[in-house]
């Protein structure tokens, strides 16, 4: 039976996230699993929650853990680390731009990059100026995408695939959904993947 197919929820404004992007196609392919790719925005979710901020700054117990804890994690996962001087950082032009770019080849990466230029650089990754280096480094034209994140099309696109999220129930970033099963976290990408390949009877 082949595997099923793992959608891929995120946010760029999201720390674990950031851990899932960098790890999760170097797992799936060997085990034969298709990651489809769904930016999203949080802050219409935890609105929708009654949270209007990060729970991460909400409740400062809760934070200093969660970066304490990313800064373990990315030494394990030999990730760059840098702890932003802004959080939540807006994610709105990255995430129309990879909705923009579809099955683009250099996606995945894409996203890799503005995560790393987020939690690995403290980079503003708000700014186009910043877009556009991480296009031009991966050797993407950076103007003809930066004016298709532009287009209504894809600002609509957005906002449905938001509003798709927040139908499935999804709370927070990253959520992996495979087929009906949904697993939430970087913590449980393995679990994902596992169930992708060989779902319990």
């Amino acid at each position: 039976m082949p595997a099923i197919p793992v959608e891929f929820w995120f946010e760029f404004a999201s720390s674990y996230s950031y851990l899932a992007a960098q790890r999760i196609d170097r797992l799936a392919r060997p085990a034969g699993v298709e990651v489809i790719w769904r930016p999203f925005l949080l802050g219409p979710v935890f609105l929708s929650l009654g949270w209007n901020d990060s729970p991460f700054n909400i409740y400062p117990p809760k934070g200093r853990y969660m970066w304490r804890d990313l800064a373990r994690l990315c030494a394990k996962y030999e990730l760059p680390f840098r702890l932003p001087s802004q959080f939540p950082r807006n994610g709105l032009l990255a995430a129309r731009l990879t909705l923009a770019a579809g099955r683009e080849p250099w996606m995945p990466d894409f996203v890799r990059a503005v995560l790393r230029a987020n939690f690995g650089e403290d980079r503003d990754i708000s700014q186009p100026a910043v877009i556009r280096e991480v296009l031009a480094d991966l050797g993407v034209a950076p103007e003809p995408w930066l004016e298709a994140a532009a287009h209504d099309e894809v600002k609509t696109a957005l906002r449905r695939q938001t509003e798709r999220a927040t139908e499935l129930g999804i709370f927070g970033a990253p959520t992996f959904l495979v087929g009906g099963e949904m697993f939430w976290g970087n913590d449980r990408l393995e679990d994902a993947l596992a169930w992708a390949t060989q779902p319990p009877g």
